[in-house]
């Protein structure tokens, strides 16, 4: 958990184990919009698909301790361990989540979701009812003719990815890319019923390993929808 604390200039709080909390210092630097996106993007990219490769030490669960991040050639001599916690707190979409170690106290980050390598994400919570009434996939015109066959599929991932509804809607935190063309709406009480499993993340994206292929079926797309105009193109 990260708390910003107004009455505390230039600090935060970082959740420890046994609930207590730590105060960090954040430090204001120059860092603008452009810079701020960079680094989120190169923490996306190091977190969720290239730790292992890059010899970087991951949990089980995900995480990697800030300090050897810092080490990395990407990040040495660019960035800093206030301007990671300022990416965390500032991301609009809540990609990542900052711990203490419950065994050495070191300060460590994850990202929430949207990984290709293995890891036990034991802060997803399982959906065991429709207790959504939307749940979306975006996507674009040059995949959908292969969706529409076979079905939406995690790709390169371990999930597919769903919003709990469209752009513009003010619960929807993250899950759907701003330039998506199409709506692919999915009936979230048939898959249940069917045994596909469906999970919740902490930042509400709602994830799914589809079948035991990896694909979500047509069968459980209640509608298709263009994004700009609303038009329906599926069933």
């Amino acid at each position: 958990m990260l708390l910003v604390l107004p009455q505390l200039k230039n600090k935060v709080l970082v959740e420890r184990p046994n609930n207590k909390l730590q105060i960090y210092d954040c430090v204001p630097i120059e860092m603008n919009d452009r810079r701020e996106v960079q680094l989120s993007k190169l923490l996306s990219w190091l977190l969720r698909h290239r730790a292992n490769k890059e010899g970087l030490q991951i949990s089980n669960d995900g995480y990697i301790a800030v300090s050897e991040l810092l080490l990395h050639h990407s990040f040495r001599g660019k960035y800093n361990k206030s301007d990671i916690i300022r990416v965390v707190e500032n991301n609009s979409k809540k990609r990542f989540k900052l711990r203490q170690n419950p065994q050495n106290n070191i300060l460590e980050i994850k990202a929430n979701q949207g990984h290709s390598i293995d890891i036990n994400n034991t802060d997803l919570i399982q959906i065991l009812e429709p207790k959504y009434e939307t749940l979306v996939h975006g996507t674009y015109f040059k995949y959908w003719p292969k969706i529409k066959n076979a079905g939406l599929h995690h790709m390169s991932r371990k999930l597919i990815h769903l919003s709990k509804g469209i752009l513009g809607n003010s619960n929807v935190i993250s899950g759907l890319r701003r330039d998506v063309e199409l709506y692919v709406f999915i009936d979230l009480s048939a898959a249940l019923a069917d045994g596909i499993r469906f999970y919740e993340s902490e930042n509400g994206v709602v994830l799914t390993e589809g079948n035991v292929n990896g694909y979500l079926e047509p069968k459980y797309f209640s509608k298709v929808t263009v994004v700009k105009t609303g038009q329906q193109i599926y069933p």
